[in-house]
C-alpha cells in the first residue's frame, strides 16, 4: 500500500512538474494563420507592410552566379521558402526569443549550405550582412521577437541575430535585421540596433 501511495504521489509531482514547465515555455511564433512555425515546415517570410519589398529570398551582387545574401526583391514573385531548426534538439516548435537555425529550402549548386549565417559588413555601412553557409559555434543562430511597434496583432514579428541561448555569459553583437537598400529595389538583411527592425509574417508553403 505504501509503495502505491509513493508511486501515485510521484506520478502527481511529474505531472505538475511537466505543467509549470509548459507554462514558462515562451510563447510559439505564430503564422499567419494563427498556427505555432514547427520544425521542418517550410515557410515564406514576408514583409508584414506589403510595399516594403518582397519575401525573403537569395540575392546576388556584383553580377555573381553564386547568390549568398539573404535579402528581398523588389516584388513577390522571387520568393524561397525556409525551414527552422530549433536549438533545442527536443523542441518541435519555434518559441519567440529561443534560438534556431534558418535554412532555405533551395538547391544550390555552388557548394555552400543555405543555412542563414552572420556575415561580413558591408563596406559603406559597416552594417553585418545575412548570408548562407557555415557560421562556426554562433553565427548560424538566430531568433524571433513580437514587434512592439505592431501591438493588437500577434502574427507580426522582428528576426534578431543574437545566440545567447547558446552561451548566456557570452557577449554578442547582437541586433535586428533591417532592410538595406541596393540595386534594382532589391534589398539586402543586415544587422541594426536602431530602432527600424523589419517587421514580418509567416506564411506556411501549401
Amino acid at each position: 500500500m505504501k509503495k502505491l501511495m509513493g508511486f501515485r504521489l510521484s506520478l502527481i509531482w511529474l505531472v505538475m512538474a511537466v505543467a509549470a514547465s509548459a507554462q514558462n515555455s515562451p510563447a510559439p511564433v505564430l503564422d499567419i494563420a494563427g498556427q505555432p512555425l514547427r520544425r521542418g515546415v517550410e515557410y515564406y517570410i514576408k514583409p508584414a507592410i506589403t510595399d516594403i519589398g518582397g519575401p525573403l529570398t537569395l540575392i546576388s551582387l556584383n553580377g555573381s552566379s553564386c547568390p549568398k545574401y539573404v535579402g528581398q526583391e523588389g516584388t513577390s514573385s522571387s520568393r524561397l521558402p525556409v525551414t527552422f531548426a530549433p536549438f533545442e534538439e527536443n523542441e518541435n516548435v519555434v518559441r519567440e526569443r529561443k534560438n534556431f537555425k534558418a535554412t532555405f529550402s533551395a538547391a544550390n549548386t555552388c557548394g555552400v549550405s543555405t543555412t542563414w549565417k552572420v556575415g561580413e559588413r558591408d563596406a559603406e555601412t559597416q552594417k553585418r550582412l545575412i548570408e548562407i553557409g557555415d557560421g562556426g559555434r554562433f553565427g548560424n543562430y538566430f531568433l524571433i521577437d513580437r514587434d512592439e511597434r505592431l501591438r493588437g496583432n500577434n502574427n507580426i514579428y522582428n528576426l534578431e541575430f543574437c545566440p545567447s541561448e547558446l552561451c548566456p555569459t557570452c557577449r554578442f553583437e547582437c541586433g535586428n535585421f533591417e532592410a538595406l537598400m541596393i540595386e534594382n529595389g532589391a534589398r539586402l538583411m543586415s544587422l541594426g540596433i536602431d530602432d527600424t527592425p523589419l517587421a514580418v509574417q509567416f506564411e506556411m508553403v501549401n
